[in-house]
């Protein structure tokens, strides 16, 4: 057992229930429930798999306390459901059973159970009750709440409570942050009621400290109760730190816990700042929750795009907070706080903060990880995929992130692997994140694989091409291409101009060479990361994109996150066609018919990449046993390698 983390390592009393250390799974909601809002076996195994991993607890995340008034989704568990207590029973057990306490966060959506929020469009027939009448500028109409609403609500936050006891949860966390129901009350922005309700900072609060008296009510002294409150709303007019002190002043005596966030689901651009994109720093938003925590006297835990166990460590051993809780960290790697406490910090897979687990819960109702292909997948490996009966000769070309994804699958289900990279290095395309500041994290992934895969039995060998002549002379009884793609040169008068590069050459170039006026042909999103890494080293970047929006081929929130970048740092053009690179830079042509020129120094052409399948083609012609894996398939993102290269090795008989 490692002790180079004593403070994270070390258990915490919160309550009468003791967690076993410092690193707490905050609360995550899902999509995928049944019509009624009932847990699916999937989800269960969801909530489970992030349980085996060593984390302390495990929160399940907004479950409603009056689903007709607050469901701010399309599918929620809704606490006034007696029908939900069967399978919210089975949940319990599940993450229990693995020595992690369960937690249930307790949400109602306020004006966003009438509204069409972030995570629900089917608002027909229903009222949207917030603590003021406004009508948003979309023309919707928000009430205000009845005082006898409120009062029925106090009561319903009393009755979730006790239904989540009744099933075996250890914890229960009141939601008062994010822009839900509490959160809005206690804006000064969003209220403006005269009565009890509104005016200072504890009308504002009491319906929040009415809900918290109510649930103590019913749970009883000493069982645990969090909140979870915002340090910052980050909206001009809103709660700002100084609010949330008070704040913490006033719930201290009623709860055991404080959880300190910011910001809003409901906001675009905040939505970024509550999850934290790549573009910020880690641990952003934990100077929040250390200003709380001076003022308290209880636990207090943070948020904030945490990922790495050396900074939680620091941020516990410095008294910034009691507790770090993690979300997307603990879907990329549930099993980060058993690495972290045996001594394998090297083998932990890295969040990217790519936004692919929210964005595709919004856009597709359920969930997935870029960097880890069990997300989405935890009911069949929970009932395991059996072992193959004979081991198997695998050669795998290629030794990008796909390319050893399926060698360590393979490798660690029996078969024989030899994995042949035609460069010296392992890592693909990801080896150029290491020069981008915002893509640490991705070339920290690269070399999670390489650890790992250097630690199985597989044979690698670098600066190796994959032939017909070689693999007669290996005589696999596989072979995995997962050889990448290339980029696709377009047929523009003057692309081969010495001044042209690729991205991959541009990001790895001394920045002095480029020249200080860069012109990035194409804004997918290779294009608009590579015109804002450049921007942010001071570059005068102008992305030219053919098409009338650019990135995307991003999902909805890492969009917005890249929007905001490009606000920043970079000058766009949509709805342009390039005819032509010249001495003096890029010529293009408006959607009006206009001739511009805009002047550069240097290129950099990302207009898209190709899959070759010449050498699969040459393969199956011979009559070799081949499969594709990646971008050799068809040129996508690392989420699809991964998920290729993972499954195509666990299903090989």
């Amino acid at each position: 057992m490692s002790h180079k983390y004593p403070n994270l390592e070390k258990p915490i009393k919160i309550g009468n229930v003791i967690a076993k250390n410092r690193i707490f799974s905050a609360p995550t909601g899902l999509m995928g429930y049944t019509s009624q809002g009932h847990f699916t076996l999937d989800n269960r195994a969801y909530f489970e798999y992030k349980a085996s991993g060593g984390c302390a607890v495990v929160s399940m995340g907004e479950a409603i306390v009056h689903g007709e008034s607050g469901s701010s989704h399309n599918l929620q568990p809704a606490m006034d459901d007696i029908t939900l207590l069967p399978s919210l029973t089975c949940l319990a057990k599940d993450i229990k059973r693995h020595g992690a306490l369960a937690n249930i966060e307790l949400s109602h959506g306020g004006k966003y159970g009438g509204l069409v929020s972030v995570g629900g469009d089917r608002k027909e027939g229903k009222l949207a009750y917030g603590p003021s009448e406004e009508i948003l500028p979309d023309g919707e109409h928000v009430y205000e709440m009845p005082v006898e609403m409120i009062h029925q609500l106090v009561k319903y936050y009393g009755q979730a409570a006790n239904m989540a006891k009744r099933a075996g949860f250890d914890m229960v966390n009141v939601h008062a942050a994010h822009g839900w129901l509490f959160s809005q009350f206690l804006s000064p922005l969003q209220n403006h009621r005269t009565d009890e309700y509104g005016g200072s900072l504890e009308n504002r609060a009491r319906f929040f400290l009415e809900a918290l008296d109510e649930v103590r009510r019913v749970v009883g002294k000493g069982f645990p109760i969090e909140s979870r409150i915002n340090g910052d709303d980050f909206i001009e007019g809103g709660l700002n730190l100084d609010d949330a002190i008070e704040l913490a002043k006033l719930i201290e005596d009623k709860v055991d816990l404080i959880n300190v966030s910011c910001g809003s689901h409901e906001v675009e651009k905040l939505f970024i700042r509550t999850h934290p994109c790549m573009f910020y720093e880690h641990g952003c938003n934990v100077y929040l929750a250390a200003a709380v925590k001076k003022a308290v006297k209880i636990p207090v835990s943070c948020v904030g795009g945490l990922n790495d166990p050396a900074q939680c460590e620091e941020i516990i051993a410095s008294g910034q907070a009691d507790i770090v809780e993690l979300g997307r960290a603990l879907i990329a790697d549930p099993f980060m706080p058993e690495k972290t406490f045996s001594g394998r910090e090297d083998e932990i897979v890295p969040c990217l903060r790519c936004f692919e687990c929210l964005g595709n819960s919004v856009e597709a109702m359920s969930i997935k990880c870029a960097v880890n292909p069990v997300i989405g997948n935890e009911l069949d490996e929970k009932i395991g995929c059996p072992l193959p009966k004979e081991s198997r000769k695998v050669l795998i070309a290629g030794g990008g992130p796909g390319g050893m994804e399926a060698a360590l699958e393979a490798s660690e289900r029996g078969h024989k692997v030899i994995l042949c990279e035609k460069d010296s290095e392992l890592g693909g395309v990801l080896n150029f994140a290491k020069y981008v500041d915002f893509k640490q994290d991705l070339y920290k992934f690269s070399k999670s694989l390489e650890t790992r895969l250097r630690k199985t039995d597989t044979e690698i060998r670098l600066n190796t091409e994959v032939t017909p002549e070689l693999i007669r002379e290996i005589n696999p009884d596989v072979t995995f291409l997962a050889v990448g793609s290339e980029p696709i040169t377009p047929p523009i008068p003057g692309i081969d101009r010495e001044n042209v590069y690729s991205p991959s050459d541009a990001e790895k170039m001394p920045l002095e060479e480029l020249g200080e006026n860069i012109v990035v042909m194409g804004g997918g999103l290779v294009g608009c990361e590579t015109a804002i890494h450049l921007g942010k080293e001071g570059k005068k970047v102008t992305v030219v994109e053919m098409r009338s929006e650019v990135a995307p081929d991003c999902n909805c929130f890492h969009k917005t996150a890249i929007n905001a970048q490009l606000e920043k740092y970079v000058t766009v053009l949509t709805d342009t066609r390039i005819v032509e690179i010249t001495a003096e830079g890029l010529e293009g042509i408006t959607p009006d018919g206009r001739k511009i020129l805009v002047k550069a120094d240097s290129m950099i052409s990302a207009v898209g990449r190709r899959a070759d399948h010449q050498l699969w083609e040459q393969l199956k012609e011979r009559g070799f046993n081949v499969q594709m894996i990646g971008d050799a398939v068809k040129p996508s993102k690392v989420t699809q390698a991964i998920f290729d290269g993972y499954y195509s090795a666990k299903y090989l008989k």
